[in-house]
């Protein structure tokens, strides 16, 4: 070989001799090494198994969330058969801590008492089917307390809903005050001699008392946490001092705006007297009253507008009254009429809601809502006006014009909204245990979609509180 070309070949077998040893240097590294800089993602194969198993947490150390069964005992998260039976709250939309309170401001108020053998037991086990029911009749409409506590309390169980209850505070979104407000205040309202206060005054303060001596209330300033006063007359005593909390209420009617807003809390629906229409054919053609209304026409508040209106309409022809409320007329005689009709009116009263519209709802019979200040469940999530029509009270009583309305919508237009109350109607349903998007899981929803707020008025609350302490 020529010697000039013994001199080119030696830096190419250098050369060559490099790139073999880099190539052999990645091939033993693997996963090791990774493209730099290109924003793409490296195959799950390129990674040895060493990193892998460096990626994965470590099971000793890393953070569990602890969540409790339906007797309120905490589960053990290593256990395997608590891991394959039970929901992870890491998977809720929303997790909820819920104060063991006393019997006497829940189930007690149902008769429900706990075991007399020394067990300690705030709940009743509702797993085993042994839930104390609710009363009936009109108590019914706002009991909504009542359904999403017999929801968390089976929480951890599957199928697994919106709202999972854990048993650290800590690791909570919103923190639950199982307080039957509404059946406190339908029962125990009045003054019974010689009590100088009524038993629902008294749970009022005595919660008071409870919630301000606890760590959770003191560490947010109530700011996460949720208290269902869904009659308009609950938590009358309390709400003034327990404002900063979430309220799940029917309406802000009898609310002082500094107390109740949309902003902060959540409208939840009555629970429909009337019965829901299930498997529904009955279309246009066959609902031969054009417009229904059941209810009283003399109200102490807001009753005007409905006298103006009955005067105005009950001469009509395919308009009918029905006077008194579904408990005077029976639900299956109340049903009977909304389902027979194509319209039913929804005229504010002593409040801006009622369960009247939830009964139309369920009856599919078109909403016709004529109440200016009505605030409506999840409407963030749902369109109202698909499946209802809205008029301004002071439309409504001009000569002709309520009618001439109902008149004008085809049987197209009545059809299509028809369609959508046989889609939501569900939406509106309470239930145990609950079901898909029923009403219990919409109002977890509702409130899993204010936790940001939540936690902002939370986090604001603390930004000084930790240097307060050495104030003189």
């Amino acid at each position: 070989m020529p010697p000039r070309a013994r001199t080119l070949l030696l830096p190419l077998a250098a050369a060559t001799l490099l790139v073999a040893s880099t190539i052999f240097l990645f091939a033993a590294t693997g996963a090791r090494w990774r493209p730099a800089d290109t924003g793409l993602p490296v195959p799950a194969a390129d990674f040895s198994s060493a990193v892998l198993e460096s990626a994965v947490p470590d099971t000793a150390t890393a953070k569990e969330l602890s969540f409790l069964d339906e007797n309120g005992r905490p589960d053990d998260p290593a256990s395997s058969s608590a891991a394959t039976a039970r929901c992870d709250p890491r998977h809720a939309a929303v997790r909820v801590f819920m104060y063991d309170l006393p019997p006497e401001f829940h189930f007690g108020l149902l008769g429900w008492l706990p075991p007399t053998d020394g067990a300690a037991a705030a709940w009743p086990d509702v797993g085993s089917g042994a839930a104390p029911r609710y009363p009936g009749g009109l108590n019914q409409q706002h009991s909504v307390e009542y359904w999403l506590t017999l929801d968390l309390l089976s929480s951890s169980s599957p199928p697994c809903g919106p709202a999972v209850r854990v048993a650290d505070s800590r690791d909570a979104d919103v923190v639950f005050v199982p307080f039957f407000a509404s059946l406190s205040y339908n029962r125990h309202s009045r003054v019974v001699p010689p009590e100088k206060v009524s038993m629902d005054k008294e749970l009022q303060e005595k919660l008071v008392r409870y919630l301000m001596a606890q760590p959770e209330w003191k560490r947010s300033g109530g700011a996460d946490h949720v208290i269902v006063a869904h009659h308009p007359n609950s938590l009358l005593h309390a709400r003034s001092v327990l404002f900063p909390a979430v309220f799940v209420l029917s309406d802000f009617g009898r609310y002082h705006p500094r107390v109740a807003s949309l902003e902060k809390d959540v409208i939840a629906p009555y629970k429909h007297m009337a019965k829901t229409f299930v498997n529904d054919s009955a279309g246009f053609d066959d609902r031969p009253t054009l417009l229904y209304f059941r209810g009283a026409i003399y109200r102490k508040e807001g009753g005007n507008i409905r006298q103006e209106l009955y005067y105005m309409l009950k001469d009509e022809k395919d308009v009918y009254f029905a006077f008194g409320s579904v408990q005077d007329h029976g639900a299956s005689k109340a049903s009977q009429g909304m389902h027979s009709s194509k319209f039913c009116l929804n005229i504010a009263g002593d409040t801006p809601s009622s369960n009247r519209l939830f009964d139309a709802i369920v009856s599919h019979c078109v909403p016709v809502i004529i109440s200016d200040d009505i605030e409506l469940p999840y409407e963030d999530a749902l369109d109202y006006s698909k499946f209802s029509i809205f008029v301004r009270s002071s439309d409504a009583v001009k000569k002709g014009y309520l009618m001439r309305l109902i008149r004008g919508i085809s049987k197209h237009q009545w059809t299509r909204m028809w369609n959508r109350l046989k889609e939501v109607d569900k939406h509106f349903e309470y239930q145990y245990p609950s079901q898909k998007d029923d009403a219990v899981q919409m109002i977890w929803q509702a409130l899993a979609r204010k936790v940001p707020a939540i936690r902002l008025k939370a986090h604001r609350s603390r930004r000084f509180s930790r240097y307060d302490r050495g104030r003189k």
